[in-house]
């Protein structure tokens, strides 16, 4: 590699302590094994200066053969601006295949998201601080192994695409709480260790009040724990989220 070439390789795990490095640079809170989960749901491409360093990264997630999720897009600042950004979108569109692509864009992102063709299609709002005190909700339950071939074919409808290696390793990790109706599951939600403290999504509920439900589940026996929910802007939830301590702390643009 000569001087100030920057090559891309496959990701792989032995990059992910120079890919924690680059996502703190960013502010990000992921930790070591943050990436490591979204790593084994994806595959991706990294790049690398003439020292080694991690100077780019980039993840595609695979949701079966419906979509792919592209993220955890990063490029070191000392190198934007020379086309890696670009490069790293090839790989993703290589790895991809035949598949749709979505992803959630940063503004620094969005210029070259829209020279590729993608296109808005929603608002996600990050919610994230110390919970307040609530009662515990009534109506929800925790879920166990035996709910989550309900809980795939659930979610599956509402997002619309498969999502099953995502709840099987959110159910390695975290937790799962349901509301049922006449015995059968109709909305649901995960919460796992993420960052400084905890995330609670995905949510998939069909009111309001039955996402409300799900997360003051969660956030109930939880005073004072450092948690983080990310939503879209059309949900209702944004307001509630601010009054039980979660601030509004950024977002993106949902593109596709």
């Amino acid at each position: 590699m000569q001087q100030g070439e920057i090559e891309l390789q496959a990701f792989g795990p032995d990059h992910i302590e120079g890919a924690v490095v680059l996502s703190r640079q960013e502010n990000w809170p992921h930790r070591p094994q943050d990436w490591q989960m979204a790593l084994q749901l994806s595959s991706g491409a990294v790049a690398l200066d003439e020292q080694g360093r991690v100077t780019g990264t980039i993840l595609v997630t695979p949701y079966g053969a419906d979509c792919a999720m592209i993220n955890m897009v990063i490029v070191d600042r000392s190198v934007r601006g020379k086309g890696l950004g670009r490069r790293l979108m090839d790989q993703a569109f290589a790895l991809a295949g035949d598949r749709p692509l979505r992803l959630v864009a940063t503004a620094d992102g969005m210029p070259l998201y829209e020279k590729l063709g993608f296109v808005p299609s929603g608002t996600i709002r990050q919610h994230q601080g110390s919970v307040a005190k609530l009662g515990a909700p009534g109506g929800v339950e925790a879920a166990g192994t035996a709910d989550l071939p309900e809980i795939k074919a659930l979610d599956r409808d509402a997002y619309g695409a498969d999502r099953e290696a995502l709840i099987d390793a959110l159910a390695e990790r975290g937790q799962f709480a349901v509301i049922r109706r006449n015995g059968a599951i109709e909305a649901y939600a995960a919460i796992r260790p993420f960052g400084r403290g905890e995330v609670i999504g995905p949510v998939i509920a069909g009111s309001t009040d039955e996402a409300k439900a799900l997360i003051g589940f969660f956030a109930a026996p939880r005073p004072g724990a450092f948690l983080r929910v990310d939503t879209g802007s059309g949900t209702g939830i944004a307001g509630w989220l601010e009054e039980i301590g979660l601030a509004h702390v950024g977002g993106g643009v949902a593109m596709d």
